[in-house]
């Protein structure tokens, strides 16, 4: 966790001194990047440089305690006790900041939900949980817009991809990628049979442009009319555009505007994401037997959530969490499910920055 905190660091550091650097500031589009990733950094540097600062004022304080003066003695005790206690409260704070590992305080993400085993259920599903993440976006007032989505005549999606943005978007969604589980009676059961069904989520971190250099020649690029459910079209121009990356054979297309030019923009953006998301997951993957904890492992073929209908209950299979409120969750309060998950994780945290005191 030392060895995150200082990389951080750095990189702000070293963001400070791009943000008066003239090349920097005569080229706007560097500039905006490299003042939206500052902002994000901002906190937990500051928060960091400060429990570094109190780490040297509790040295010094120590060394004025072993004084032979015992007015300087009971000075240095008391200073030392009002460092102790700054230092929990700034800990703590660090440990907020941090959970969700590198990417903990991205204010960028691409979430896409896609229908599993349950046919015409299973797509209905996907709807319903983006309409749950929609109205959790926006009682944050995070922004949130659809990259592309494939409807079915009955109204589920087969899949559908969104940006969401805002402050802490990331660290609280990331615990939404896995398998989640339904069960309930469909409105076209005649016998009232509870079926299961299921949706898969990933969440991706959307990386700054410098991060994932992308060119023309990475990826192939293929047009198409855009169609919607059932087949029928939507226009007969070409507008809808498929990218196929050469290096990892990641494929996303995207046909939810009108215009060729924005929809290869989306494409892009969410190609980057999933390119950036891939060499992340072959990172985790080499740490999974040093890892202790499942949460926020990113294992997307992992069953982390039940919804059951009938019971009005929410299962986090992750950490045992169990909530009767699912009417609630499903319309979109959140809430008391991600702070389980952050609690959590949090402790986990805790346990490895034992350390740092």
């Amino acid at each position: 966790m030392r060895e995150l905190l200082e990389k951080k660091l750095a990189r702000f550091e070293q963001l400070e001194k791009d943000l008066v650097d003239p090349e920097v500031l005569s080229n706007s589009r560097r500039l905006s990047q490299t003042a939206r990733e500052h902002g994000s950094l901002t906190k937990l540097a500051s928060k960091y440089r400060r429990f570094k600062q109190i780490v040297d004022e509790m040295t010094e304080a120590r060394e004025m305690a072993s004084s032979p003066d015992a007015d300087m003695r009971e000075l240095a005790d008391a200073e030392l006790e009002t460092l102790r206690t700054e230092r929990e409260e700034v800990w703590d704070h660090l440990l907020s900041l941090t959970i969700g590992g590198e990417d903990a305080n991205r204010t960028r993400c691409i979430m896409e939900i896609r229908a599993g085993t349950g046919g015409d259920e299973a797509a209905l599903f996907a709807r319903n949980l983006f309409e749950m993440y929609k109205h959790h976006a926006e009682t944050k007032r995070w922004k949130i817009e659809i990259m592309d989505a494939s409807a079915t005549e009955l109204g589920g999606f087969k899949e559908i991809s969104l940006a969401i943005e805002g402050e802490g978007v990331y660290r609280e969604l990331q615990y939404e990628s896995g398998g989640h589980r339904v069960q309930r009676v469909p409105s076209t059961e005649t016998q009232g049979r509870v079926h299961t069904s299921a949706a898969t989520v990933a969440v991706m971190p959307e990386p700054e442009d410098v991060e994932v250099n992308l060119t023309s020649a990475d990826y192939r690029l293929d047009k198409f009319s855009a169609s919607g459910p059932g087949g029928q079209h939507v226009n007969r121009t070409e507008s809808a555009v498929r990218l196929t990356h050469h290096e990892t054979g990641i494929v996303v297309q995207c046909q939810d505007e009108k215009s060729q030019h924005k929809n290869l923009a989306k494409a892009i953006r969410v190609l980057k994401s999933r390119i950036y998301d891939h060499h992340q997951q072959q990172e985790i993957q080499k740490r999974a037997d040093q890892r202790k904890s499942l949460v926020g492992s990113g294992d997307r073929s992992q069953r982390i959530r039940t919804y059951n209908f009938p019971q009005n209950r929410l299962t986090d299979h992750r950490i045992g969490f169990t909530l009767h409120k699912l009417d609630q969750v499903i319309a979109g309060d959140l809430t008391p499910v991600t702070n389980a998950m952050i609690e959590y994780d949090r402790q986990q945290l805790r346990d490895s920055m034992e350390g740092l005191e």
